[in-house]
């Protein structure tokens, strides 16, 4: 070509045209048909995309099933939103924190085989047959696999590269201080939602709010009555006791005598609240609201403060103890026999059964009765972690349960039940509910008067005399400066047709300073061993008491009671 012509060349092989013009025109030609196509191709397109987008409306204009599952499900888990958890000083207790979740999409799992051998590497625990029937259902496109792991997990996880398992970040609860005030805690299921404990009581009374991720809640925390450094020694010190004394279980609670508040609670075993498949087992249960058992001399409190306010006897009442009580086929003697009156303070401080079945039968039994359902022992009580086991009382108040309810036996009550009743005789004599939760009115108690403040304080003093007298029970508790009293309790533990031999529950009541009691303390052993610490005796006051001792010398000064020591013995 030259200049501005240019020749066309069309044809085949054996026959060829020629077509000659200027360039300009054959250019121009060109450009039309190039630009006829281009229309053509896109007309074609637009149609296919207008096709498929009234398709797409008339499908979503059905709400076909299996469309709204493939697009829904994955998101379909709700969980719960739960406030923090705090001790009464503000330091955290239990809180959410946002946690892996692994699913499984059956319909885009390639080898379920590999998908299941593998998994199970990584979480040995996994049910296989289950997760395998699971995905076996090509219906399914959610499956979960595990909720709320470890991040460490999670990566082990991430790290087999199995098509169709992936991972959301869900709410699971945490609980800083481990074990630490388990029971009372309690625990959440999978879904976040509260089972038991105080955790149970969020849901029912405060409120959680139901999310679909890991949405953190914005409710203020909820504020305990606990104390940590206080739960912390209880529970450390019930620990050396099991060491020490080897029983099945212990069990103790330190409460405020003047607002019922619960400072530390504790039950050994102790149950994780992350685990609670812990608390089916027996051996975890709380002892102290989870169960009733007859609780033996503390009792002895209550009798001497119903025979006091009664007017029945005062402090220095004398009374014939060294003959047995007759009840029938059944009789009541003294672990120690007395070979001369007791006055009424010797009854309680020798533990004596034939005094307080004296008493007892002194009052008979409607009035007894009366006065420990006034005291609240023979109702059932409730408090934010949940009900108390329910009091088992006689079904009829005869001679012979008259007697043997004074010292505690034929009459079984949860500990946390009876500390509160015990309670009410050292604060001015009114009612004391038991609480989990903090009370900012730091006012004394507002229950029902149970008895006169005077009476009061004649147990208070009493209390005081079991420990510092040389024939006290309790003398094992007692601690320099802080004025502590007390109360021992061995009792025989109850089995079909009667008692067993050689098991004991013993316990220690105490209260401190007497002057103005402040504080009570009530520890419980089940089943302690005698050891040659005690020369073999279960008492008591040979493990129960010296437990209290060292508690008390550890949490008074934590609790704000400053030491009072005097030249003179107090």
């Amino acid at each position: 070509m030259a200049g501005d012509r240019a020749d066309f060349l069309i044809g085949g092989a054996g026959a060829q045209h020629v077509i000659r013009g200027t360039g300009t025109h054959a250019v121009t030609g060109m450009g039309q048909t190039r630009r006829r196509a281009e229309a053509a191709v896109y007309g074609v397109l637009f149609s296919a995309f207008a096709v498929v987008g009234v398709q797409l409306l008339v499908l979503a204009a059905g709400r076909h099933s299996d469309i709204a599952l493939a697009i829904s499900e994955p998101v379909a888990a709700t969980s719960f939103s739960r406030p923090d958890i705090v001790d009464r000083n503000g330091r955290l207790l239990a809180t959410d924190l946002e946690a892996p979740s692994i699913f499984a999409d059956p319909g885009v799992v390639l080898d379920r085989d590999e998908v299941v051998e593998k998994l199970s590497t990584v979480l040995p625990d996994l049910n296989s047959s289950e997760l395998m029937r699971a995905l076996s259902d090509r219906s399914r496109r959610f499956v979960w696999v595990r909720r709320g792991v470890s991040p460490a997990i999670a990566q082990k996880v991430h790290d087999l590269g199995l098509p169709g398992v992936s991972f959301r970040y869900e709410l699971k609860r945490a609980y800083p201080g481990g074990k630490m005030a388990g029971h009372a805690l309690g625990y959440v299921d999978v879904d976040n939602r509260g089972v038991a404990g105080i955790e149970k009581y969020i849901d029912d009374k405060v409120g959680v709010d139901p999310v679909h991720s890991a949405v953190l809640s914005n409710r203020p925390p909820v504020r305990l009555s606990l104390d940590l450094g206080v739960q912390h020694a209880l529970e450390d010190e019930l620990d050396d006791a099991m060491r020490r004394y080897q029983p099945e279980g212990a069990a103790g609670a330190i409460l405020n005598i003047k607002t019922g508040e619960i400072l530390a609670s504790a039950s050994l075993p102790q149950v994780d609240p992350s685990w609670p498949m812990q608390a089916l087992d027996d051996k975890h249960i709380d002892r102290m609201t989870g169960g009733t058992y007859e609780l033996g001399s503390v009792f002895k409190t209550l009798t001497l403060a119903m025979a006091f306010d009664e007017g029945l006897a005062k402090p220095d009442t004398v009374l014939d103890v060294r003959q047995p009580l007759e009840a029938g086929r059944f009789t009541v003697t003294d672990m120690h026999p007395s070979r001369r009156p007791l006055t009424v303070t010797e009854v309680f401080t020798h533990s004596s059964n034939v005094g307080a079945g004296m008493l007892a039968l002194e009052a008979g039994p409607e009035k007894l009765q009366a006065f420990l359902k006034k005291a609240g022992i023979l109702e059932p009580m409730q408090t934010e972690a949940g009900t108390i086991a329910t009091p088992q009382v006689p079904s009829r108040w005869n001679r012979a349960t008259t007697i043997t309810a004074s010292f505690g036996h034929g009459i079984a009550v949860a500990p946390l039940q009876f500390a509160a009743a015990a309670a009410t005789l050292f604060n001015g004599g009114k009612t004391v509910h038991p609480t989990f939760l903090r009370k900012f009115d730091a006012g004394t108690a507002d229950g029902k008067p149970v008895i006169s403040a005077a009476t009061s304080r004649e147990m208070a003093e009493l209390m005081r005399a079991n420990v510092v007298d040389k024939d006290g029970t309790g003398g094992k508790a007692d601690v320099p400066g802080y004025r502590v009293g007390g109360k021992t309790g061995t009792a025989d533990i109850a089995s079909k047709g009667g008692y067993t031999s050689n098991a004991v529950i013993s316990s220690f009541l105490a209260a401190f300073p007497t002057d103005d009691p402040q504080y009570l303390t009530f520890v419980v052993l089940f089943e302690p061993k005698g050891i040659p610490d005690t020369k073999g005796h279960r008492t008591g006051g040979t493990n129960a008491a010296p437990v209290t001792g060292e508690l008390i010398a550890r949490v008074a000064a934590q609790l704000g009671v400053a030491p009072e020591f005097a030249t003179a013995r107090q």
